[in-house]
This record gives C-alpha cells, structure tokens and sequence, in this order.
C-alpha cells in the first residue's frame, strides 16, 4: 500500500472503527525494513543465545574486558564492524549481536519481519548473560536507546557509547501518526497495544525523565550528528544534559548511518573507552599495592 492510499485509509479508520485502525498501526510500526545484509568484516566466532523462546546471532573477537555492539532498527551487527578491529587491538573482547528479526537472528515474538523494541534489550541482557559481565555497550539509534532502558532497567556496565539515540518514542509515535494521517484515537489505540506488547508504560523508555536525578548510571558518550533525519540531534543533546558523567559530541554532515563508518567517530569511540579502561586499571593497581605497582 502507499503511503496515500494508508493516509486514507487510516481517516476513515480514526472515524469508523478506531481498534481496527491501531491494530494496523502497529503492524506497520513492528515491521522491521528490510534491506541488503552485508557480512561481518572481519568474521567472528559465531554462537546462538536463547531469548524469549527464541534464538539471536552473536558473534565475538578477541579477549580481554567486553564491548557489546548494539544495532538499530532495521539495521544488523555488521553495521558497526568497522569498531571490532580497533577495540580487539585495544586489548577487549568484542560482542556483536542480531536483534530478533534482524540480520542472521530467528524471528522474535511477532513473528517474521516484526520485532518490538524491549526485544533489543531482552536480547543484550541475555548476551551478557552468557558470555560475561560487560565493561561497555555501544549502541545504534533504537539500539541505543535499549542499551540505556537495560542499563537503568539494573544491567551493569561500567561504560556507555549512545550513537544518534532516541530518548522517548512516544514523539515518534506522534510523527508516525502524521505521516500515516491518524489523529488521537487510533494513536492513543496504538500507544495502548504495544504497552500491552511490553508489559511496560511507554514512560519506561523515556530516557531523559528516568535518567535525571540518577547517580548511580555509568559514565556515556552521546554521538549525535546535527544532521540526522531520522532521530533528532535534540534527542541527543537532552540525554547528555539527564545523564549524570556524560559528554556530547556533535558531528555536522553524517547523518544517521554514514556517523557509524566515520574514521573520526570510530576512533573517538574506541579512544573514550579504552582511556577509561587505562584508568580504571592505574586506580585498581593503587588501590591494591601501597607502592602503586602490581600485588604479587
């Protein structure tokens, strides 16, 4: 259907019969894009992990503290390989992960070509799970801002990269709303399943309002490009301003994607983390020696 031929459909919908009118929203707002889906560069160790009933691609390189990769909507883990060689040089164990219906990963609870958000979350939770604790997660767009619903949700890092993250998706609802031509009737209907879907208030993924007043986050970079068209760089600025430790850098001309393959971006990412790893081993290593040297 087109986009015109929706349009209409949905006015006379938000008229007539208002559930009808959501439940076909939210097919169409659960309906991942589907695109080419390059492989990773360099090939990892491959490995499956139960989610939900349900099984997700991971892949892992190198040894040493673990940084999980975290794609967005509609995109998969090869989106982010240009990081993996930099942070195994760097000394870590890189984690990339397929979201349910996504990349090389089985279908999620929807079913094919459909997944929720709280997926993405349920499926880095359990990817720490199995392979170990994570030092930081580095996250894409609706990647990102899973990443942060699981870590103030209680998952531990100890460091957080949010690369052109979505800080409440109840504006987005609203935008998709306009495109499509529903008003509040079939939007509020929208809004009332995919709670239902989650089990959670479409306040549980507002990022700006959990986070504030918080001290007990990790440490974040945002990136955000003040360009993109996708996910306003507004959302990044009011999640760098909530988050207690965080730091904003601003690109200008990226976008949405191309930032991911930025030289300049990958090696800011790589550099933030891997600076705080150097830290917190010179503070661990004073800590335990009075001489400010290794314990024998």
């Amino acid at each position: 259907m087109t986009v015109k031929t929706l349009r209409t459909t949905f006015g006379m919908l938000e008229r007539l019969a208002p559930a009808t009118g959501a439940a076909l929203a939210e097919r169409l707002w659960s309906t991942v894009p589907q695109g080419p889906v390059r492989p990773t560069d360099p090939p990892g160790h491959r490995f499956e992990i139960p989610v939900n009933g349900h099984s997700v691609s991971a892949q892992s390189w190198g040894d040493g503290p673990a940084v999980y990769l975290m794609h967005g909507w509609g995109g998969w883990s090869g989106q982010l390989d240009v990081f993996v060689p930099p942070l195994v040089g760097a000394g870590f164990k890189v984690v990339a992960l397929d979201a349910p219906s996504h990349g090389a990963s089985a279908p999620g609870v929807l079913g094919r070509r459909r997944a929720l958000q709280p997926e993405f979350s349920d499926a880095l939770t359990a990817a720490v799970r199995a392979v170990g604790p994570a030092y930081a997660i580095v996250g894409h767009s609706a990647g990102s801002a899973a990443t942060a619903v699981a870590v103030l949700d209680g998952l531990p890092a100890e460091r957080l990269v949010l690369v052109a993250p979505v800080a409440d998706p109840r504006t987005y609802t609203r935008q998709f709303a306009h495109l499509m031509g529903f008003r509040d009737r079939v939007h509020d209907g929208l809004v009332r399943r995919l709670e239902e879907r989650s089990g959670r208030q479409m306040s549980h993924f507002d990022l700006v309002a959990r986070a504030a007043g918080r001290t007990d986050l990790p440490p974040l970079l945002v990136v955000h490009d003040r360009k993109d068209k996708e996910v306003r760089y507004s959302d990044g600025q009011a999640i760098s301003g909530a988050w207690p430790h965080a730091e904003l850098r601003t690109t200008s001309g990226l976008g949405h994607r191309r930032i991911l393959r930025d030289p300049a971006t990958v090696a800011a990412v790589v550099d933030y983390l891997s600076k705080a790893q150097v830290t917190n081993t010179a503070v661990a290593e004073d800590v335990s020696s009075p001489a400010g040297g290794p314990v024998r």
